[in-house]
């Protein structure tokens, strides 16, 4: 009884090799500034807020800027209630949409 084998398996390595190539090459050339400059951007936005800003986290909790402590930050969601949450968790477009910064 003969068997077909299928043939052509090494032929897909070029393929493989390229779609690799033209990924790294998007990452880095494209995607990777854009990503530092929005970081650049939000880092600074952050540090801008002043004491009172209205802010929105990514949990869609609404309140008020406090104070920044390293990597986290202080909000009060109502009188008397304060809540420590990391700089990450600040919605950066909702916050400046609220703030009517383009």
């Amino acid at each position: 009884m003969m068997y077909l084998q299928a043939q052509g398996g090494m032929d897909m390595m070029p393929l493989l090799l390229l779609m690799m190539g033209i990924f790294l090459v998007v990452q880095f050339v494209i995607i990777g500034p854009k990503q530092k400059k929005r970081e650049k951007e939000m880092a600074g936005f952050i540090d801008g807020l002043a004491n009172g800003a209205k802010v929105i986290t990514t949990s869609g909790i609404h309140g008020k800027y406090i104070r920044t402590e390293e990597n986290m930050m202080v909000i009060e969601i109502d009188t008397n209630v304060k809540v420590r949450m990391e700089k990450t968790a600040l919605n950066y477009e909702a916050t400046k949409a609220l703030h009517g910064v383009k």
